[in-house]
């Protein structure tokens, strides 16, 4: 970020051009007419001072000097340039200069931690390998990285964005992309295999914000966004930066890394700027609810927050009431919440709540659901409930059905496969025509991968079909285990993985690895006891339990812990141990019973 100008004014909320509710063909349509007013974007150093200022008119007198530039590299149409995607106008530079040059964005991670130098510069090696990328831009504190995972591809140019400023600017009329082309690419977060890219088109995007504009957050003409989500995922780029451009409205941005390290930063600019709007997946409100100290709540005032948006994975209804209750003080509304769903493949959104009606949970009969796969909900005498968030209706002109197996469509209340079609539905994996097959069928239905429900009318998320854990017939989602494991005093929500790997005789044997500072062996097998225990209790089921120091479990570049993931760690880590000769009570084949499901302390925390 650069050095902060202290007489630096943000761009307005309200604009001096009528609201438009992205109703345009393609994105640079959408800039074309946002220009005309005064809103813009918005960029807060992690000090919270506003450190640099985009107002949508110079976004796109900007972007269409720097498409001239671009075009002196005599690429091909719809070459693609791979951007690092830090939180700066650089990125909206870049990203809306392909837009009017005929080329194809595509964001790359912007995060070192996960997994370390190497494994940083091999996923970016992998992603510009898999988008046939022509071009690579990264700051000047990425670009020595990107360098590193760019040593072997032969592209046409790399550099910083100061790098293309000292190329010619063409003298040419420039050919931008029609409805038609693709808009840009979104990689996955990777967390079951190596990250597909998404190729959504102009049309597929457009169709998205509409939907999104007049029919998921309705836009007023006094709204005001703040986001910390990053720009490499879709939440971040659709969701909180192509619709309020779309839209007209101005957007204040704070880096994730800032976010994730002064959580109450989040806060502090929802008061100052007056925000309207904001996103968050559910870990960003329980580190604000971790991390906020009660009596510091009433300097914030958050009485302007009409849709505090939360998806991206599973609600729990602990965490948003733990948050709203907290917040109470500052005038948080908990119908605020605007629980959604959505995904990559969708453009970003598929349905969205009710607005101004909070968080409508179904409270079901978790062990009848577990043999039938059918929602029964509960009363006074289920012994057993689990509860699941409704996320609303589908958007407009999409459909949603809910499948079996065989592909038959199951009534509400029955628990399948969710598939989606509709305007919004990416064009398929890019140069990836297997796996686009696998998930997409020729008539347009997508297999999200998610299992769920309708009820009237809404779609319920119940979990990931790869991830259901099958243990003698009956069928057990892992969070339900998870959300046990995690009412320890000594854990939190973030700190539990479930999943099954295949026992002695072939038989699902559940496994839950938990991370915890616990370096006393006595005090980690008691609560490895206390685990199993409360599992058994609840579910009837035997499972390994280990525990691990924090930070060991893994997560997506979106910062979504990862159950396949997770479990092939814990295969890895089984497979180390054999190998050196440990006992059987440290390995999958060695549990039986309450004491040897009790996994030791791998290391100390």
């Amino acid at each position: 970020m650069s050095e902060i100008n202290v007489n630096l004014l943000p761009t307005p909320t309200h604009n001096n051009i009528a609201l438009r509710r992205a109703d345009f063909a393609t994105l640079s349509d959408a800039l074309d007419y946002a220009a005309g007013g005064e809103t813009g974007a918005n960029f807060y150093a992690g000090s919270g001072k506003l450190a640099l200022v985009l107002p949508y008119s110079a976004l796109r007198s900007q972007a269409l000097v720097l498409a001239k530039r671009l075009m002196g590299l005599k690429l091909k149409r719809g070459a693609r340039l791979a951007i690092v995607a830090e939180t700066n106008p650089d990125f909206l530079r870049f990203f809306f200069a392909c837009q009017y040059a005929g080329l194809v964005p595509v964001a790359l991670p912007a995060s070192i931690n996960l997994g370390g130098h190497e494994v940083y510069v091999n996923r970016l090696r992998g992603l510009l390998q898999a988008c046939e990328a022509s071009v690579a831009l990264a700051s000047n504190q990425f670009l020595p990285l990107l360098k590193e995972a760019a040593a072997d591809i032969n592209l046409v140019f790399i550099g910083t964005p100061a790098a293309f400023e000292e190329l010619p600017e063409q003298d040419i009329e420039l050919q931008r992309s029609i409805p038609s082309e693709i808009a840009y690419i979104q990689y996955t977060s990777g967390s079951t295999s190596f990250p597909r890219g998404v190729v959504i088109t102009q049309h597929a995007v457009m169709a998205n914000l509409f939907g999104v504009a007049n029919h998921g957050v309705c836009m007023h003409e006094d709204d005001r966004c703040l986001s910390w989500l990053p720009f490499y995922h879709d939440m971040g780029l659709v969701g909180c930066l192509l619709v309020l451009m779309a839209t007209q409205r101005s957007v204040d941005y704070i880096d994730t890394r800032d976010f994730a390290m002064r959580p109450r930063r989040w806060l502090e600019l929802m008061t100052r700027t007056r925000s309207t709007i904001s996103f968050s997946p559910p870990f960003g409100y329980e580190l604000c609810s971790r991390r906020i100290k009660p009596e510091d709540v009433p300097q914030y005032d958050l009485s302007n927050w009409r849709i505090a948006g939360i998806g991206a994975e599973p609600i729990h209804t602990q965490l948003t009431d733990r948050f709203a209750k907290l917040m109470a003080p500052a005038g948080f509304n908990p119908r605020a919440f605007l629980p959604c769903y959505g995904m990559a493949e969708s453009s970003v959104a598929i349905s969205f709540s009710p607005l101004g009606e909070g968080i409508f949970v179904d409270c079901v009969d978790a062990d009848h659901l577990a043999e039938n796969l059918r929602i029964n909900l509960a009363d006074k005498e289920t012994k057993r409930v689990t509860k699941f968030v409704r996320c609303g209706r589908p958007l407009p002109e999409h459909e949603v059905s809910i499948q079996d197996e065989n592909g038959t469509s199951l009534d509400e209340l029955y628990v399948g496969r969710i598939k989606v079609r509709g305007p919004s539905i990416m064009s398929g994996y890019f140069k990836s025509p297997k796996q686009t097959r696998k998930v997409l069928s020729e008539d347009g239905w997508l297999d999200t991968g998610d299992l769920g429900y309708m009820v009237d009318g809404c779609i319920v998320v119940t979990g990931r079909h790869k991830d259901m854990i099958i243990i003698n017939g009956r069928n057990i989602w892992p969070q339900d285990i998870e959300l046990i494991v995690v009412q320890q005093p000594e854990l939190r929500s973030m700190d539990v993985s479930a999943f099954c790997v295949p026992g002695p005789e072939d038989e699902d044997v559940a496994v839950v690895v938990v991370q915890c500072n616990i370096s006393d062996d006595e005090l980690g097998n008691a609560l490895s006891h206390r685990i199993h225990r409360k599992i058994h209790e609840a579910l009837g089921i035997n499972c390994i339990i280990e525990l691990v120091p924090r930070h060991t479990l893994p997560r997506t570049s979106s910062g979504k812990l990862t159950r396949s993931a997770a479990r092939a760690d814990y295969i890895k880590r089984q497979e180390a141990k054999n190998t050196v000769g440990s006992d059987d009570s440290n390995s999958v084949t060695g549990a039986t019973d309450s004491t040897t499901n009790t996994q030791k302390l791998a290391v100390n925390g």
